[in-house]
């Protein structure tokens, strides 16, 4: 908790007033905001916010790259929904299991790639087999709809239901933002933390790391267990606010690049650049899919092919993400 305080106490003026600021707004959206497709955009923003910010601790802290967080996502998904259908489980209690077993399959991911010292693109590689395979797995179990889908009963219009999570646009975006909060001030917390300086030791220099003492096996543990428990809670949110699931869907690489993106295009290691890239990558879609709307066009693929050019250039033009720039010209930072 010291160290949580101190990157808000510590941290200069114009930063804490500009966070406060943006927050004031995000709270007081929905009182404005009427269209209920540019709420959903913005419950968009910020469950990919947090899922982004939920894969940077295990990527932008700890550099281990991992392209199959669709699997964390998808049995977190897959757990919250099958209590609550089947045994009338509320969800918040759901997502108690939901975390336990995505914290479990990562321990055993890490576990096979950590101990035989499996790292970089191998690592990468296994963690989209083990994706695939849930995938496949997940078609066959007929208790879950199979390939089929498994379908949440749906609230009736105008009630609100927040213990089993069942309401409008409205209640899902406070909890999408209360998700994206969170991660923020959790991910501040575990930077200036010793666990933090151990992540970024690791990322930056494993062998110079462990020759100072650094137990990386562990610290990779940790690192894979936090990002897997709250890519958990992201599956559960998903669950209950689409009440759909295909795993052919939900498994799919495509979701673990929707997932990466926004960090890697915000900036890999930041606190902002999550939530930069979820907001530019959202609204340029959900944009220019409103604009091909009004001309009757419909180009099957056009989301992927925005998300890609958008990489490009942000690989091009900046390579560590739009935030690092963005801060140290509005003085955010002290750049060298």
């Amino acid at each position: 908790m010291k160290d949580l305080v101190a990157v808000f106490t510590q941290s200069p003026l114009r930063s804490r007033l500009a966070l406060f600021a943006l927050l004031a707004v995000l709270l007081a959206a929905p009182q404005f905001i009427t269209d209920r497709y540019l709420l959903s955009a913005l419950i968009l923003v910020m469950y990919f916010a947090f899922v982004g910010q939920a894969w940077n601790v295990m990527m932008g802290f700890a550099g281990q790259l991992s392209l199959g967080h669709s699997l964390y996502v998808g049995l977190g998904a897959y757990t919250a929904a099958a209590l609550f259908q089947h045994f009338a489980v509320s969800p918040w209690l759901g997502m108690l299991a939901a975390v336990a077993i995505c914290v479990l399959a990562a321990t055993a991911i890490g576990w096979l790639a950590f101990r035989f010292g499996i790292s970089g693109t191998y690592f990468a590689l296994l963690t989209i087999a083990f994706a695939e395979f849930t995938r496949i797995g997940f078609d066959h179990i007929d208790w879950i709809g199979g390939s089929g889908g498994f379908f949440l009963k749906v609230q009736q219009a105008g009630q609100a239901d927040l213990w089993n999570m069942r309401g409008g646009p409205v209640m899902f975006y406070y909890l999408a933002l209360g998700l994206a909060a969170g991660a923020f001030v959790l991910s501040a917390g575990l930077l200036r933390s010793r666990l933090g300086y151990y992540f970024r030791a690791i990322r930056d220099n494993e062998e110079a790391a462990c020759a100072a003492g650094v137990d990386a096996f562990r610290v990779k543990m940790i690192a894979i267990q936090i990002s897997a428990g709250l890519t958990a809670l992201a599956g559960v949110f998903f669950a209950f606010y689409y009440n759909n699931l295909f795993p052919g869907e939900i498994f799919n690489m495509g979701r673990s690049i929707e997932i990466i993106l926004a960090p890697i295009i915000g900036g890999v290691g930041t606190l902002f650049g999550p939530v930069l890239g979820a907001a530019l990558l959202t609204l340029l879609s959900e944009g220019l899919n409103e604009m091909l709307a009004v001309f009757g066009w419909e180009i099957p693929g056009i989301k992927q092919v925005l998300y890609g050019v958008a990489l490009g250039l942000s690989i091009m033009f900046m390579p560590h993400g739009m935030w690092p720039g963005i801060a140290r010209r509005l003085g955010f930072t002290r750049g060298r």
